[in-house]
C-alpha cells in the first residue's frame, strides 16, 4: 500500500519524455495536476505528519481544479536533521544540502536512487534546450574537493555534478589553499585554454566564485583567454555581488571580456536543492522558463494568491520528480516577477519569469499568511 505505484512512475516518465518546453499550458497544467495529486496521496501514506498537514489544507487536494490550489510546504520545512523523507534510511543514497549563509541552517533533502536518476534526466532535458546535446570539455571554476563528496553533497557540488552528462572531460581550475580559501590554478587554466581554444567548451561556477576568483583577478592583470566558443553557466551568490554593486550586466561584460565570447554565452540559472532536478536558465530574452515536469507559481505576499502578468510575488516551485522526499510543492522565500503565462519570443511555451530578490527576514516575519502556513506544518509535526 505504501510503495510508490507503477502508475505514478509511468506518469512521471511520460512528463520527462514530453517536449520540455513545448506543451500547451492547459495540457501542461492538467498533466501536472494529475501526477501531483497522486504524489500527495503517496506522501500521506508514508508520513502521518504530512498527512495531517495536507488534510488541514483549506482545499481538499483530491478536488483541486488547478496546481495552485494544492497544499505546499514552506521551504523552512526542509531545514531539519534528519531531513524529511518518504523512504527508509536504507534507500537513501545521497543527501543534498543548500548553501545557507553564515548563521543559517541549510536545507537538506534525501535522495534515493530513483529520484537521483530523475534529477539527472531532468537537468539534462532542460540544458539540451539551451546548450545542445553534445559532449564537450568542461571547465569547473571550483576545487576538486567540491566534487569529491558522495553521500553528503552541497549545492555547489550538486550543480557541478548535474552538468557531467555534457562533459567529455573535466578540469577544475581552483584549489583549496593552506588557509582554506579558494585559489586560482593559473597554469591549469592557461593549459586548458590553449588546448581547447577553437572548441566548444562548457564552464560552470557559482556566480560569486567566478567573479572573485577568476574574472576580477585576471582582468586586473590584463589577461584574456581567447575562448570565444564557451558557454558559461553560473548560479547562486548574487547577494554578495549585489552588496559589491556588481550588476548582471557588469558580470556578463566581465566574463565576455575575459573569454572573448559574446555576452549571450553567459547564462545565469536559478535553482535550489529543494527543487532538485529542475533549473531555470535565462533564455536569450532574459526570461526563465518552466519545464513539462514542473511549474512555478508566483504568489502575492499578502494574499498568497497567484499574481497577474507583470506582477511580483513569492516563488512557489512545483516538481513531479522527487519521490524520496516531499518536494512536490514548495513555497520559497524568493521574489520573482511573472513576465507572461505564455508567449515568450524565444518560443518556449508556458510561464516565464525573472528572479528579483530574496525576501528580507523582517518582510517574511511580517506576513501573517506565510506564518499561518508555517504554523500548520509545526502543528502537524
Amino acid at each position: 500500500m505504501n510503495e510508490l505505484t507503477a502508475e505514478i512512475v509511468s506518469q512521471i516518465d511520460v512528463l520527462l519524455a514530453a517536449p520540455t518546453f513545448g506543451l500547451d499550458p492547459h495540457e501542461h497544467q492538467a498533466r501536472l495536476l494529475a501526477v501531483l495529486r497522486d504524489e500527495l496521496h503517496y506522501a500521506c501514506t508514508r508520513d502521518t505528519r504530512i498527512q495531517r498537514y495536507v488534510h488541514s489544507w483549506p482545499i481538499d487536494y483530491r478536488c483541486a481544479k488547478r496546481v495552485a490550489d494544492l497544499p505546499y510546504l514552506p521551504v523552512t520545512s526542509f531545514k531539519t536533521d534528519p531531513p524529511l523523507a518518504l523512504v527508509g534510511t536504507e534507500k537513501i543514497v545521497r543527501t543534498l544540502s543548500s548553501s545557507a549563509t553564515t548563521g543559517q541552517t541549510p536545507s537538506r533533502v534525501a535522495l534515493d536512487a530513483e529520484t537521483s536518476m530523475r534529477m539527472v534526466k531532468g537537468v539534462a532535458s532542460i540544458l539540451r534546450s539551451f546548450i545542445g546535446p553534445t559532449r564537450r570539455p568542461y571547465l569547473v571554476i571550483d576545487a576538486p574537493e567540491t566534487l569529491a563528496a558522495r553521500t553528503e553533497i552541497g549545492a555547489r557540488g550538486a550543480a557541478i555534478q548535474a552538468l557531467r552528462p555534457f562533459a567529455s572531460e573535466i578540469v577544475c581550475c581552483l584549489r583549496v589553499g593552506v588557509t582554506g580559501d579558494l585559489e586560482l590554478e593559473e597554469q591549469v587554466l592557461n593549459e586548458s585554454a590553449s588546448r581547447w581554444r577553437g572548441q566548444e567548451v562548457l564552464i560552470y561556477g557559482f556566480t560569486y566564485v567566478v567573479w572573485k576568483h577568476l574574472v576580477t583577478p585576471l582582468l586586473a592583470k590584463g589577461v584574456t583567454l581567447r575562448m570565444p566558443m564557451i558557454r558559461l553557466l553560473h548560479s547562486g551568490g548574487w547577494k554578495r555581488l549585489q552588496d559589491e554593486a556588481v550588476t548582471r550586466d557588469t558580470f556578463n561584460a566581465g566574463v565576455a571580456e575575459l573569454f572573448g565570447c559574446r555576452e549571450e554565452h553567459v547564462i545565469d540559472f536559478y535553482g535550489m536543492v529543494e527543487n532538485v532536478g529542475i533549473i531555470y536558465p535565462d533564455c536569450e530574452y532574459g526570461n526563465k522558463h518552466v519545464p513539462a515536469f514542473g511549474d512555478v507559481i508566483i504568489r502575492d505576499p499578502l494574499t498568497l494568491l497567484p499574481v497577474a502578468e507583470g506582477q511580483e510575488g513569492l516563488v512557489q516551485v512545483c516538481s513531479v520528480l522527487p519521490t524520496s522526499f516531499p518536494g512536490f510543492l514548495v513555497l520559497t522565500d524568493d521574489i520573482a516577477r511573472v513576465v507572461c503565462y505564455d508567449g515568450c519570443p524565444c518560443g518556449r511555451r508556458g510561464t516565464c519569469f525573472r528572479f528579483v530578490k530574496r525576501v528580507p527576514k523582517a518582510e517574511v516575519r511580517g506576513c501573517g499568511n506565510i506564518e499561518t502556513t508555517r504554523q500548520r506544518l509545526v502543528a502537524a509535526l
